[in-house]
Parts: C-alpha cells; structure tokens; sequence
C-alpha cells in the first residue's frame, strides 16, 4: 500500500487554475523533493494533500484512506513566516501546539505528550534550548523548532515546504541528514524546496512541477535540458541547467 496516492487531482485558486491532472505516489522509506518555480502550485499540492484546500477534482489517499485535516499520521512544516514568533510562549511549549489536534483544547498534557516532545527536540538538537522565549531564537532555530513539532507526533508521512530557506550551511547539513534519516526509518517525506544542490543531495526523487508535474525520477535519470526548460521557463543557457549537469 502506498502511503500516500494523488490522482487525477485539480486544484483552483481565485478562479485561476494552479494544478491540473497531478498525479504523484509516495512509499515509505523515500525522500521525495518536490521542486518548481514560484506560482507553481507547490504549497498548494501539500495543502491539498493535508485538506486544507478546496480541490475541483481528483483523489487523495493516505494508506489507504480519503485524506482529512488533522490526520494525526502526517507531519507538516509550513514555511516559517506562517507561524507567530512573538507569542510569549517557550521552545517546548511551540513544539507541544502541534500535539494539540491529538489532545484537543481542554486537556492537559500527559506525561507520554511530554516525552514526544523531548524525543522531537532531541532530534533537531535544540534540548538546550527548551525553556528559551520563541522570539529569541535565530532563523535556523526557528526552522527546527517547526521540524520538531511536526515529529511530536510521530507522523509516517512528513511533509516540509521549503525548510532550507534561508538557512545557514550546518543547519542545512543537521536538516538534511535528519530527512534521510527519517526516510530510513520508514517514513514517508515530500519536501518542496528552491535549493536544487540540497534536493539532489537528499532526495531518492524528484519531481518537477509548474501546474502540472512536468517530470519524476531519480535525480539522475533527470539531466534532460527540456524537462527544466518547460518546469522553470528557463533557457538553454539558464546557470541553472548548468547546475542541474554539475549535480
């Protein structure tokens, strides 16, 4: 069974079309780097995959099953902006709000919800920092901090929007080795990120994607120029392409 299955879907934003006919699979086990232009659709296809997002047509499956929000088996970190930083609560305490579609509004935290926590600090490395103030934290803390709440959970399927941005070098390194490591325990990651050195490093796949998915494959079955021409509405000339033949 895959863990998850996308079929035939179609997406509208505003009237406008975004995605069109997706169909994409994810195994556990794979890192799968989803990658395209700004305005391709990318957000939107995990937002759909999560059902946070009016679809006009197609399928969702996650082992097995219609796709729902809050379904606690998948992990999602969103882009950092889209979390309020200066909400005067701890490091712990951010980690623990993504257990709280688990435990609901009104009870308190267990012991076991607790230890979730401190097991998911101790893989993003930021134990130390526990009891510090959110606002205080640096970029690439903050980007930790959502890795660590998406695992609170302990998710089978772990989806990431662009967790390299703006990032420094050994933090890009600690996330990158955590995904794979991830995936080696049987999980199921989809990341979409702009940083194609990172995506070709990590990733078992890739897929392109500019409303449509353009291509999918491992990263070197992927060196044909067309595929990143039509996906980025690049050149031939584009640095990128050369990029894409250095990697």
């Amino acid at each position: 069974m895959r863990a998850l299955e996308v079929d035939q879907l179609d997406v509208d934003l505003g009237g406008r079309p975004v995605l069109r006919d997706i169909h994409l699979h994810l195994d556990r086990g794979e890192l799968v780097g989803l990658l395209g232009p700004n305005g391709a659709g990318k957000t939107t296809l995990l937002r759909a995959i999560l059902a946070l997002t009016r679809t006009r047509g197609g399928t969702v499956t996650v082992e097995g099953k219609p796709s729902r929000p809050g379904r606690s088996d998948i992990g999602y970190v969103p882009q950092r902006h889209e979390f309020t930083w200066d909400f005067p609560i701890s490091v712990e305490q951010a980690v623990m709000t993504g257990r709280t579609g688990r435990l609901g509004l009104l009870r308190r935290p267990s012991v076991a919800d607790w230890r979730a926590v401190g097991d998911a600090l101790d893989r993003v490395q930021l134990t130390g920092l526990r009891r510090r103030p959110v606002g205080e934290l640096s970029g690439g803390q903050r980007q930790r901090v959502l890795v660590a709440r998406a695992l609170a959970l302990a998710p089978r399927i772990l989806l990431l929007d662009e967790p390299f941005t703006g990032l420094d070098m050994p933090t890009q390194e600690l996330l990158g080795q955590l995904f794979t490591s991830l995936a080696r325990e049987d999980r199921a990651v989809l990341m979409t990120t702009h940083d194609l050195v990172a995506a070709v490093d990590t990733c078992t796949r890739l897929v392109l994607l500019n409303g449509r998915i353009i291509a999918d494959g491992h990263p070197a079955d992927l060196q044909d120029a067309e595929r990143w021409t039509k996906t980025f509405g690049v050149s031939e000339t584009s640095p990128l392409l050369k990029l894409v033949r250095a990697t």
